[in-house]
């Protein structure tokens, strides 16, 4: 399989979805939003996309199956599945916060091997393939060289419907905010990641997360030069729904204050 090339083919479909949602943007109406759960959105907006980005997909590659958040397909596939969330920020999206992407992963056996997050509002298009590099509307980029946490902006996600792993969560935050330069909660996993490959963050961490959350987020991360872990330090972030996403020089020092609080 040409990662390089079906890459490509799937920058194209995202960006044209992402039309569609920045479109949809400017004339959302909120009372035509549902609740999956408590605090817990979507719109017709995400399930449109979802339709379209699965229909194109599965052009691309017809024997791949499908993992996606708004259950458009549920057939999943033996050797290929993509791994999509159609609207990742759809809180952001709901309010009017342009802050909000488009994910999609490929994996292959098991194994991650291509992520495309799309930050619509800002048109950058973040992309990854095994073994070929991370980028930025086409141009190579790579995690920052921050040494020490100190010398870090990071970012985190707050919990929004499950509370139980709050005060271990709040420990957390009481030890890194007066360590590091900041930390930030945008709101899109998708678009967190793909900060912290590209430099802008030096870490970034969160649970409750789901695969299709951070699938193409870590393709990102590790083709940029980055390390991702789960909250033990191993390499079960999806399977334990945590993540750890570093730029490799302070994974050891954010790994322990988490460890520390979520054992």
């Amino acid at each position: 399989m040409n990662l390089s090339k079906l890459s490509t083919e799937v920058i194209s479909l995202t960006l044209e979805v992402g039309e569609f949602i920045r479109n949809e943007a400017l004339v959302f109406d909120r009372q035509k939003v549902e609740y999956k759960g408590l605090h817990d959105m979507v719109s017709y907006v995400d399930k449109t996309a979802e339709q379209k980005l699965v229909k194109a997909l599965a052009t691309l590659l017809p024997e791949a199956g499908f993992i996606t958040e708004e259950k458009t397909s549920t057939v999943k596939g033996e050797k290929y599945n993509w791994i999509i969330d159609p609207l990742d920020g759809t809180t952001n999206f709901i309010h009017g916060i342009p802050t909000f992407s488009v994910s999609i992963a490929l994996e292959c056996d098991n194994e991650l091997v291509l992520g495309v997050v799309y930050e619509i509002n800002r048109d950058e298009c973040f992309s990854a393939w095994k073994n070929g590099g991370a980028y930025l509307n086409n141009k190579r980029i790579s995690v920052s060289k921050a040494p020490t946490i100190e010398n870090t902006l990071l970012a985190t996600g707050f919990p929004f419907h499950d509370f139980a792993n709050m005060e271990p969560y709040l420990n957390v935050l009481r030890v890194l905010m007066q360590k590091c330069h900041g930390i930030r909660r945008i709101g899109s996993a998708a678009i967190d990641l793909a900060y912290v490959a590209s430099g802008r963050f030096d870490g970034y961490f969160e649970y409750n997360l789901n695969s299709y959350d951070v699938a193409a987020g870590i393709v990102l991360v590790r083709e940029a030069g980055g390390q991702i872990f789960d909250f033990k330090g191993g390499d079960q972030c999806i399977s334990r729904r945590e993540i750890i996403a570093t730029n490799g020089h302070i994974s050891e020092e954010l790994v322990k204050v988490i460890k520390l609080y979520f054992n």
